[in-house]
């Protein structure tokens, strides 16, 4: 059974839609006492430490009578956008959001999702949860945006939706008419591989 360690909605809304079974339960981890500073490990760091914040904490958590044994896997997810060489988290304003996208207009940059999964047996009994496999990788997908006016900018800001994601953009919400195109996995950009995934479940 798989565990999904982040409140994440558009990660949740994928593993949803792809009919796998799941249930969701926030890391809470602090995201900030990490200070790597490259980009590409910097995503796949956080997604361990949310894998393995939950991992360690399992006697806090409540599961359903279903998890109280056999194989569990927890999935810890961490996306960054980098564009020139600068890793582009949650804009923290909507001026902020508007620099960034006057920047990305007509250009590319690169999406970076970081994946750990750690596949264990969780007994109700001795309430241990025992770690058999971490697994972990960032995948990456490079998002062309389209060339933009300032009026077009101004409305997506004015939606708010760049505030609440990585990089300032949603694929999935409001902002995916403003994506070109994407090489690399496509839902990767929305936080996920499920390419990914499904080949680490299936192991």
């Amino acid at each position: 059974m798989l565990i999904l360690a982040s409140a994440s909605q558009s990660r949740k809304k994928l593993l949803e839609n792809s009919q796998i079974e799941f249930i969701q339960i926030s890391s809470n981890f602090d995201e900030t006492s990490i200070k790597e500073t490259n980009i590409f490990n910097l995503a796949l760091e956080l997604s361990f430490q949310k894998a393995n914040s939950l991992s360690e904490n399992f006697q806090k958590i409540y599961l359903p009578d279903e998890f109280n044994y056999g194989p569990l896997e927890i999935l810890g997810c961490d996306s960054i956008f980098e564009f020139k060489g600068q890793p582009y988290g949650k804009p923290s304003n909507r001026d902020e959001a508007f620099i960034r996208w006057k920047k990305m207009s007509g250009e590319f940059g690169f999406l970076h999702t970081g994946h750990t999964l750690i596949i264990g047996n969780f007994d109700a009994t001795s309430n241990r949860f025992e770690i058999s496999e971490t697994i972990k990788k960032t995948v990456s997908s490079t998002v062309y945006f389209s060339k933009l006016e300032d009026w077009e900018i101004n409305s997506y800001v004015d939606t708010n939706e760049p505030l609440y994601c990585a990089g300032g953009f949603a694929l999935e919400g409001i902002g995916g008419k403003y994506i070109e195109k994407i090489e690399g996995c496509f839902s990767n950009v929305m936080g996920l591989s499920l390419p990914w995934l499904r080949k680490n479940l299936n192991k």
